[in-house]
Parts: C-alpha cells; sequence; structure tokens
C-alpha cells in the first residue's frame, strides 16, 4: 500500500499537482493575518484577478471576485504585446546566436581576436542597457526586444559555440577521407552535434526572453503585462502582481512546452535515456 504512494512514472504527476496545492494550501492559511495578506496576497484573490481579465463579462462564482472587480478585457491586448515582444526576441536572439557560434567556431582567428568583446558583453550587466535601448528605439516594442535579444544571444551562441567545438575529430577525418566539402561537414556532422545543444539552450532562452521583455515593459511601456504589474506596485495592489507573474509563467510554460514538442521531433535519433540504459 505504501509502496503505491511513492513517486514513480505512473503517479508523478499527482504528486506535482500535491506539491502546487500544499503550497497554495499553506499560502492561503499564511493570508488569514492581515498583515502578511498585505504583503504575500491572497491566492482567492489572486485567482479572482486572473479569471475577471480572462472572463470579461464577470461569469463565475463570487467567491472569484472578493473586490467586486470587473471583467479587463484589455488584458488580451497587454499579453499580446508582450507576447509579441518575447517571440520577436527569442527568434531574432536564437538566429543571432546560431550563426555567430557556427562562425566563431569555424573560424579560429576571428574567434582569438574577438574572445575577450566577446566575453566583456556576456559579463555587462545587460538590464542598465534597457535606457539606452529606450533612446535608441524609443517606448515602442523594439526597444524590449533589443534588451530581450541581448539576453537570449549570449546563451545560444555559447551553446552553439561549445556544441561545435565537441564535434569528434576522428568523425571529422571520416568525413573529410570520403570527399566530404565544408558545406556537406556543416550540414551532416557540426548541426547535428550543435542541435542538442542549441534545444538545451532553447529552454533557458523561453524564460529569458519573457525576462527582457517585462523588465523593458517596467522600465517604459505603456503597454504589456509588465505595465500592468508596475501600475500595481504603485497603488500596493500585491494581488494584481502575483496575479500578473502567474500569467506570464502559464505563457512561459507553454511556450517551453512547444520547443520541448519541436525537440522531440527533430532529434527522434538521439535515444532516450531509458533506452540508453537498456542498452
Amino acid at each position: 500500500m505504501f509502496a503505491a504512494l511513492k513517486p514513480s512514472d505512473k503517479n508523478l504527476r499527482w504528486w506535482q499537482l500535491g506539491v502546487l496545492f500544499v503550497f497554495l494550501g499553506m499560502w492561503q492559511l499564511a493570508s488569514r493575518d492581515a498583515q502578511y495578506a498585505f504583503f504575500l496576497g491572497e491566492p482567492i484573490k489572486v485567482l479572482g484577478r486572473i479569471w475577471s481579465w480572462f472572463m470579461p463579462f464577470g461569469f463565475g462564482p463570487s467567491v472569484l471576485f472578493p473586490d467586486g472587480l470587473p471583467g479587463r478585457a484589455d488584458i488580451y491586448l497587454h499579453l499580446g504585446v508582450t507576447l509579441l515582444e518575447t517571440l520577436l526576441a527569442f527568434a531574432i536572439g536564437t538566429a543571432l546566436g546560431l550563426v555567430f557560434g557556427l562562425w566563431l567556431a569555424l573560424a579560429p582567428t576571428a574567434s582569438a581576436i574577438l574572445d575577450p568583446y566577446i566575453k566583456a558583453a556576456n559579463s555587462m550587466p545587460r538590464v542598465i542597457l534597457a535606457p539606452i535601448f529606450a533612446m535608441w528605439f524609443g517606448l515602442g516594442i523594439w526597444s524590449k526586444v533589443a534588451l530581450a535579444v541581448t539576453l537570449v544571444f549570449f546563451i545560444v551562441f555559447f551553446n552553439v559555440y561549445q556544441g561545435v567545438k565537441e564535434v569528434s575529430p576522428v568523425v571529422l577525418a571520416n568525413a573529410r577521407m570520403l570527399g566530404a566539402s565544408q558545406k556537406q561537414l556543416l550540414r551532416t556532422v557540426y548541426l547535428p552535434s550543435a542541435t542538442s545543444w542549441v534545444f538545451s539552450s532553447l529552454h533557458t532562452s523561453v524564460g529569458l526572453a519573457f525576462v527582457g521583455a517585462v523588465v523593458g515593459e517596467y522600465l517604459g511601456s505603456a503597454r504589456g503585462v509588465g505595465y500592468l504589474i508596475l501600475q500595481a506596485e504603485g497603488t500596493f495592489d500585491v494581488n494584481t502582481v502575483f496575479a500578473g507573474i502567474a500569467v506570464l509563467t502559464a505563457f512561459a510554460l507553454v511556450l517551453d512546452g512547444l520547443v520541448g514538442r519541436i525537440e522531440r521531433r527533430l532529434m527522434k535519433w538521439q535515444p532516450r535515456q531509458g533506452e540508453t540504459e537498456k542498452l
């Protein structure tokens, strides 16, 4: 009986949900104290904010609307802006990281020359560039995209660079013996070797793309979920702050799940962990 309650592949999802419910229950109990509720918020009210955002006609049980908040259909506009900024930054940063990672990994001279500058740029706290991007691109979406690109780029770049460097010299020698050209080596050896490194970086890049977009909105914007969170902080509305964080987290998980599905489709040739252990 007790063995069936231990975490396993069959009941792992229930264990994950159990941890979530325990956390929410402890949070709700702590929020019964007014002082704690002021700083920590209340899960029921946070859920009420989210419900009122996505149910603009106020449909639902009254317990979800403890403050009598009306529906806010404009959440779709703010969320759409943030998602657009995130997707653009994710795509542009990934493409630039892939191109420059391949180039410098295959060009040792250029890599040696640019190495100190790349390390210096990566060491820079790139959030401080937000005001500069705002001056260059204005307060529209492109200043947020530019900031998020700087966060995504280096994650992808270093993973692609390392993935190409990890190519087996034996595989390269055999391919060259068979008469493979540089383009054929790139397509059949270097890119497949770097693919697993690329996807491992993309899972991290999803969250960083959201971070860049929201931080940019936080520092100067009139639209976006980051703007909503900033407005809520200005009125000490911690429940709306947590509601915005929860919405962003949910969509980040959705985007990460899409990356995972693409990874599984493109990496079918790679044996899974269970299959490797059997071998």
